[in-house]
């Protein structure tokens, strides 16, 4: 009997050669990390830093950057300009070689730029490859030059503009226009406190660079410059907290790598702490984070046993002791031939060396910040004690609280509503406001997907709750035991039940409350849940219009007009919903629930700082800040009476 071929033959023609920008277009993901929002975001960063590195170059001075109406985006500086002029060897010119070719550029050697944000000298021609428009006009000696692309296609070759759209005083600088190809991402909708926070960023880490944002949506001007540098942003973050310091300030240079690092601690229980390399956010930390801890570990052990601070006992305070109201920014400069970042979106540095520099700058420098000022020193390390003994205490007092493995999930909660399947990754856990509404939840849903937890009353609010009073409080005991990843530090990631955890509240002020605590709780207990986008709040509707024999459910009150607007002069009724209990279980379905209808908001974090900010002001026992929010933002408020 011969023997069975295969079906698929697998040879030489089997392996694809991409040519230009086919390998974007054809792997997005690999490029700028993803295609949803966050990924869209980042083609904005990439040509602001290339901006970025004009300034650090000692050349740009000021940076335009424009959300247009049309949803484009255009980036403008007064650095040097892309070079226009022919490639000796490929005999193109240089501008449409760095649009055009993956690993094209001016970063491979120190010569062009010693320090950039910009490393495999693909981020231009990427957001090229993913844009269905884009413009460069590049200004030398006062001549412009420009090119336009199509997916990454050249439509001409580089000629003089005759009626360039930029307006640029400077004699020098480049102007970048684009607009995301709808094709390649789930949303092209520009978020301009998303901009804003990396332009912010950046003013921060370079001091006397002018920022200027302007969105034509709504037409405002916003100018960004600091001359404080990164100490001005931690006080920027503690701006509305009790603090027990000013910020400290460390500041090294060697031939080749530049650290800076500010720290400063408030009275709060969290931690902010914000990475830099080369003004390129590092949001997964790195070597130079872990350089960091270790240092700051080791100069308070170090100062606790100098001053003979620990008695009866007590042993050496840990990493997670020094967490507790520190608020950090690490900025490090290395040269770009030397990089190494985890991949081309550059949220983590690998370079191990990078590590033991940083851990002794910063070591040596708060060594002597210690030594010449022991009040702050004192201070300091009794926060960080004083966050030693309460981690012993809540461990002991979590134990007492719940039963060996009670976290882990081995026993659900009796009012938990479970789903069939168990594949986390299509499971999704309800958070109910009341019984009324989870009795008609339970009944309206999907069992094989879809898990209910009823949910009492207002929970506990957690923004300055230490983890014992948080297990002991019964709504959030059972909601982490249901959620499966532990809390504190029994978090295991790898036991998480369901990826979509949606609060589903009234649409009252009593629902957002409830919805407002539930994030809290979320946001400093389990971050790992909105960091990872596994939160989301649902989307019950306000209105249900009775018209023309037919039924409406309409989600906010220009909805509710405009659905009238179409039946002029017919008899209508229309029910106000108060509250999820007053929809039977079909219509909490149809309207809230199915996965085909329903709305839902992501909860997401573009700026931790601002969120902690937000939380903190919203939530802490600090009353001015949250009077001055109300007071300022009264007149916005659209009021249910």
């Amino acid at each position: 009997m011969a023997k069975k071929q295969p079906t698929d033959s697998y040879d030489a023609s089997s392996i694809q050669v991409l040519e230009g920008l086919e390998p974007v277009r054809k792997r997005p993901g690999m490029y700028i990390g993803s295609t949803d929002s966050k990924g869209l975001h980042h083609l904005v960063t990439e040509i602001i830093d290339n901006s970025v590195d004009e300034a650090l170059a000692g050349s740009a001075k000021h940076i335009w950057v424009n959300l247009h109406k049309d949803g484009s985006v255009s980036v403008t500086d007064d650095g040097r300009g892309i070079p226009v002029d022919i490639h000796p060897k490929l005999k193109v010119s240089a501008l449409e070689l760095t649009m055009t070719k993956l690993h094209a550029g001016g970063k491979f050697d120190e010569k062009t730029y010693k320090v950039s944000g910009g490393l495999h000298g693909v981020g231009a021609s990427v957001v090229n490859a993913l844009s269905d428009f884009m413009r460069v006009e590049v200004k030398r000696a006062g001549v412009t030059h420009f090119q336009e692309y199509k997916k990454g296609l050249p439509q001409s070759k580089v000629q003089i503009s005759p009626k360039p759209q930029n307006s640029l005083n400077s004699p020098t600088g480049t102007f970048t226009h684009f607009r995301p190809d709808p094709t390649m991402f789930t949303t092209i909708q520009f978020d301009p406190k998303t901009i804003e926070n990396s332009i912010r960023n950046r003013a921060y880490l370079i001091a006397g660079l002018h920022f200027y944002f302007t969105d034509e949506n709504t037409n405002t001007t916003k100018q960004y410059y600091f001359e404080g540098g990164i100490k001005s942003l931690v006080a920027h973050i503690n701006r509305d907290k009790k603090i027990l310091t000013d910020p400290i300030y460390i500041h090294k240079t060697t031939d080749h790598t530049e650290v800076e690092v500010a720290l400063q601690y408030n009275d709060a229980f969290s931690e902010n702490l914000q990475s830099f390399v080369n003004v390129i956010e590092t949001v997964d930390g790195g070597t130079h984070v872990t350089g960091f801890r270790i240092a700051l570990t080791r100069a308070i052990n170090d100062y606790a046993k100098k001053i003979g601070a620990f008695k009866n006992g007590e042993e050496s305070l840990t990493g997670e002791d020094m967490r507790e109201g520190l608020t950090a920014v690490i900025y490090a400069k290395i040269p770009t031939q030397a990089i190494q970042f985890e991949s081309q979106t550059k949220a983590k540095l690998n370079n191990p060396e990078v590590q033991g520099y940083v851990n002794t700058v910063v070591k040596e420098g708060l060594d002597t910040y210690f030594e010449e000022n022991p009040a702050d020193a004192k201070a300091i390390l009794a926060k960080v004690m004083l966050a030693a003994r309460a981690r012993l205490a809540a461990r002991a007092a979590k134990d007492a609280v719940l039963r060996k493995g009670a976290l882990e999930g081995m026993t659900l909660p009796g009012k938990l509503a479970d789903c069939q399947s168990k594949i986390a990754a299509e499971c999704e856990l309800y958070l109910v406001e009341g019984q009324s509404a989870g009795g008609s939840a339970k009944n309206g849903r999907d069992r094989k997907f879809q898990a209910i937890l009823p949910l009492r009353g207002k929970v506990l609010n957690t923004e300055r709750a230490q983890l014992d009073r948080v297990i002991a409080f019964e709504e959030l005991k059972i909601l982490t035991i249901a959620v499966g990843m532990g809390i504190g530090d029994t978090i295991n990631p790898d036991k998480l039940r369901y990826h979509r955890i949606i609060i589903m509240t009234d649409a009252d002020v009593d629902g957002a409350h409830i919805s407002c605590l539930l994030m809290t709780f979320f946001y400093r207990h389990l971050p790992y849940i909105i960091q990872n986008g596994h939160l989301y709040l649902a989307m019950p509707p306000l209105y249900k219009i009775d018209i023309a024999k037919q039924s409406f459910y309409v989600y906010s009150d220009e909805e509710r007009d405009a659905t009238l607007a179409k039946f002029p002069d017919q008899k209508f009724s229309i029910q106000r919903y108060k509250g999820l209990g007053e929809m039977n279980a079909i219509e909490l379905w149809d309207t809230t629930m199915n996965p085909a209808n329903r709305t839902l908001k992501q909860v997401t974090i573009a700026d931790a700082a601002h969120a902690d900010h937000v939380f903190s002001m919203l939530m802490g026992d600090e009353v001015p800040p949250r009077k001055k929010f109300i007071t300022t933002h009264a007149k916005t408020a659209t009021l249910d009476i």
